[in-house]
């Protein structure tokens, strides 16, 4: 049984206070304040909703053909839309969140009036005067150089308010090393800049605060932020848990896998781990407990599973977005790449709860029906999933058929067939009992079944497919994708009540009201949500401002080169490490851009001068992920408090804990860094080579949490866990022990190099190793693979990738010319530099003949565990 409690737990008020003072902030005044932050709170909503909505052009274009009149005032391009954003936002912090803990919750004092109107006033200066601003662009005159200084003043307030002192620190010590650039040692020094050049980088221009992450915020961020809260509000959490516990909560441990399950399907439409903890931890926690875990243990299983949500797509805590618009990529492209890895995680998750029950022989909670046949289960899934196929199909192909035929009309009568779907789908949920969370406390808990959770709750997921088809199949934006999506939720948010009183024949004459007071919930829920994120998004465009000013990047490269040696392992373990530091305390979008403003950079510049080259979006998750596990880290965590509150654990245990459990996603990223297969990188990726990448991917992390963890199939020796380690490490990377036989290249002199690009075909590339000097005349080392062009000879193929080569007196050749817009100006390779190296890949074995020794040490580990286990059992 759990230990004796050594603090007594949070209680329902003080778990709420918790999460409000971090998500949605502490103060609610009432009287003419309420109405007046529910009204803003709404009004910021339809501000957003317009701005997303594809009828911001075409409305005010009808308005003026029809009257003669402009309205082009109802047109927001990014600057204004922007500003609006950080307005509201602002006033919104100022409102919500009270200066410390002992001002007044009740009422909003004057001073904080006081600066949420000059915040307001500075943000909105900036469309007041767009057109004078941009004549003056660069040369800010007084009056603009005193907004910018209160507005960024009032901004680092906000930011302590809202997300505490880590973010409104760093960004201070970044505007202060702008100025201080001249005093900082060698590796750290730059000129300095004035107070004229750092307000027009951070207020005025869109280099800063109003940078391309505020952009983010307003164009992609709140609308995804929305979605969720009214997807909460309509009961979408509640049924995710239920179904979470239907299926689960009769296996070893099942509470604890429930409430890993519960908390990634939260986790898909929360932006929060606090909110996430709390949400499925206040049900899931209570359970686990019960059924024997420990206190710590029962939080750290919560708190590893709300963590692992901001890495699950589609949202990713918002960091998905901004990696798209960062990486100028697709953003379903950004969602295949990070699913893989997030999904294994999530799996090796269940299995080391179920570890730790086998461990303490703990079952799981008992069922209150019969389950049917395994093979009348199989059947039955079988069945479902060619339905759900053959469902897709003739809608996917239907609707190719029908946008011809319908033209304009085609999505009302989308429209229309969405809502049939909705009441057929309502109709259908009647005939089960409607879903209410039971009580954790109660000495007996029955375990909902299965298809009847299910189909109580199964017109949920039209929103979310509204969404995924929108984004995955019409390939429309992110930000209208979710505009539809979230319409049609206010749609089911609306209805739901009078529509279930209607098809059931009976007079609720308070249904219409319930949903509408769900409806306005939701929508100020969402407004309030997003001040955090807001806020947090243009503070840490302060950084990117600062970041792009000083070329900090460049030193802090120098810095993680001189400590680390030069090693790959080095650079990634230092910047592990400084991806934990700089995360501790931030929220997930300010975390990421945060670190991969400062970090990723760094990794690909050391990548690329040591032989490793990656793409891009493997080091941006590399980052992401580390900065992620700042949320979990003790002493900041506060995931682990929130949990531990719950659990009547101790905090700092159960960060621990929670820390142990999140090791399997701190390997992730190291080894999709140098297997880039893992998040499905490269032409060779097919729906079949993807399948199978994910079946090993599994395979491989749950022999990797079974190592770990010290069991397998019964209690592992020493010997045994490192080898399962090591046949993790085999599965997830068999190309390691095949360089080591059979080098991945022949190292050849550069004048080989016409003759290699000969041999391979046109569009392939060829490893290049590349020497000159940066900007400020430092030299450098870097290798590249560089793509060929069409053309009979090697030269023709190069000139044709736009670069001209010339031979010198030490066997290099010298770059003469190079062609604008050509794939080598893409590559950065500009004219002096010298090609010193080619790398011409081996003819390699497969590196996946050493699955055959790996997989043969697992089958004699596996035998020697199942003896060993039926030998126990005999002694019991």
């Amino acid at each position: 049984m759990s230990s004796t409690p050594k603090n007594s737990a949070m209680t329902a008020e003080e778990l709420e206070e918790l999460v409000a003072a971090t998500d949605s902030g502490a103060r609610n005044p009432s009287g003419k304040v309420a109405l007046l932050i529910s009204g803003l709170a709404i009004a910021w909503v339809l501000f957003q909703l317009w701005v997303a909505s594809p009828l911001m052009s075409a409305i005010p274009l009808s308005l003026r053909e029809a009257t003669g009149m402009d309205f082009s005032w109802m047109v927001f391009n990014s600057g204004k839309s922007r500003a609006i954003h950080l307005a509201f936002a602002l006033m919104l912090v100022f409102l919500c969140y009270p200066f410390n803990s002992r001002a007044p919750r009740d009422h909003v004092p004057r001073y904080d009036w006081i600066i949420a109107i000059l915040g307001v006033l500075c943000t909105l200066y900036l469309i007041a005067f767009e057109k004078a601003l941009t004549i003056r662009i660069g040369a800010p005159n007084t009056i603009d150089i005193i907004v910018g200084v209160i507005g960024i003043a009032v901004l680092l307030e906000a930011t302590r308010r809202a997300l505490g002192p880590p973010l409104m620190i760093i960004a201070m010590i970044f505007l202060a090393y702008c100025v201080a650039g001249p005093w900082m040692p060698d590796l750290l020094d730059h000129k300095g800049f004035s107070l004229q050049e750092i307000v027009n980088q951070q207020w005025i221009s869109s280099e800063g605060v109003f940078g391309v992450a505020l952009g983010v915020s307003a164009s992609v961020v709140f609308l995804f932020v929305l979605f969720g809260s009214l997807l909460e509000k309509a009961g979408a959490g509640n049924w995710f848990i239920k179904v979470a516990f239907a299926y689960m909560g009769h296996m070893r441990g099942g509470p604890a896998k429930a409430a890993v399950v519960s908390s990634a399907l939260t986790g898909l439409i929360s932006g929060s781990s606090i909110a996430n903890v709390v949400t499925t931890g206040t049900f899931t926690i209570p359970l686990m407990r019960r059924v024997g875990f420990s206190p710590e243990k029962a939080g750290a299983v919560e708190v590893a599973s709300s963590v692992n949500g901001q890495i699950m797509p589609p949202v990713m805590g918002a960091a998905a977005f901004l990696m798209a618009e960062r990486l100028n990529m697709p953003y379903f492209d950004v969602v295949k790449h990070a699913f893989v890895p997030a999904a294994i995680s999530y799996i090796a998750l269940v299995y080391i709860v179920h570890l730790e029950a086998m461990k303490a022989n703990l079952l799981g909670l008992p069922r209150s029906w019969t389950p049917p046949p395994l093979l009348q289960r199989v059947i039955g899934f079988l069945t479902g999933f060619v339905m759900v196929g053959i469902l897709s199909f003739a809608v996917y192909y239907g609707l190719g058929w029908l946008k011809p035929i319908m033209g304009g009309y085609s999505g009302w009568v989308v429209a229309a067939g969405l809502f049939i779907a909705y009441v057929v789908l309502m109709k259908l949920s009647l005939k089960y009992p409607p879903l209410v969370m039971d009580d954790p406390n109660k000495p007996v808990v029955d375990l909902p079944e299965p298809k009847p959770t299910i189909w109580a709750g199964l017109y949920y997921i039209l929103p979310m497919v509204v969404l995924i088809w929108c984004l995955m199949v019409e390939f429309m934006s992110a930000g209208l994708s979710a505009f539809w999506a979230s319409l049609s939720l206010m749609v089911v948010l609306l209805t739901q009540h009078p529509l279930r009183a209607l098809l059931s024949g009976q007079r609720d004459s308070g249904a219409f009201k319930r949903g509408w007071n769900e409806f306005i919930s939701g929508l100020i829920a969402g407004s309030r949500n997003m001040i955090g994120i807001a806020i947090a998004t243009a503070t840490a465009g302060i950084i990117v401002g600062a970041v792009n000013q000083t070329q900090v990047g460049a030193a802090l490269a120098d810095v993680v080169e001189v400590l680390s040696g030069g090693h790959i392992l080095g650079i990634l373990i230092l910047t592990a490490i400084l991806s934990l530091i700089l995360g501790m305390g931030l929220p997930t979008t300010a975390n990421y851009i945060v670190v991969s403003a400062l970090l990723a950079d760094v990794v690909v510049e050391l990548g690329q001068a040591n032989g490793l080259i990656v793409p891009l979006i493997a080091v941006h998750l590399f980052v992401f992920y580390f900065g992620i596990m700042a949320d979990v880290t003790p002493p900041v965590g506060l995931a682990s408090f929130a949990a531990a509150g719950i659990s009547q654990g101790d905090p700092m245990k159960t960060g621990v804990v929670a820390f142990v459990y999140s090791i399997r996603t701190a390997i992730l990223p190291f080894l999709f860094i140098f297997n880039t297969d893992i998040i499905l990188w490269g032409d060779h990726i097919n729906w079949f080579s993807g399948i199978a990448i994910f079946v090993v991917a599994t395979a491989a992390i749950l022999l990797f949490t079974a190592g770990t963890q010290g069991w397998w199939l019964a209690r592992s020796r020493l010997w045994e866990s490192v080898a399962l380690i090591l046949i993790a490490f085999t599965l997830f990377r068999p190309g390691f022990w095949m360089d080591r036989v059979s080098p991945p290249y022949n190292e050849l002199s550069a004048s080989e190099v016409y003759k290699v690009a000969e041999q391979v075909n046109p569009g392939q590339a060829i490893r290049l190793k590349i020497e000159g000097k940066d900007t400020v005349g430092d030299p450098f080392i870097r290798y590249i693979d560089f793509p060929v062009g069409e053309g009979a000879t090697g030269k023709d193929r190069l000139a044709a990738s736009g670069v001209d080569l010339v031979e010198k007196e030490d066997k290099s050749l010298e770059v003469d010319t190079v062609t604008w817009g050509s794939a080598a100006q893409k590559q950065e390779i500009e004219m002096g530099f010298r090609i010193t190296e080619v790398l011409q890949p081996n003819d390699q074995p497969s590196k996946y003949w050493f699955y055959l020794p790996a997989l043969a040490l697992l089958g004699f580990i596996g035998w020697l565990q199942i003896r060993r286990r039926d030998r126990e059992a005999k002694h019991v």
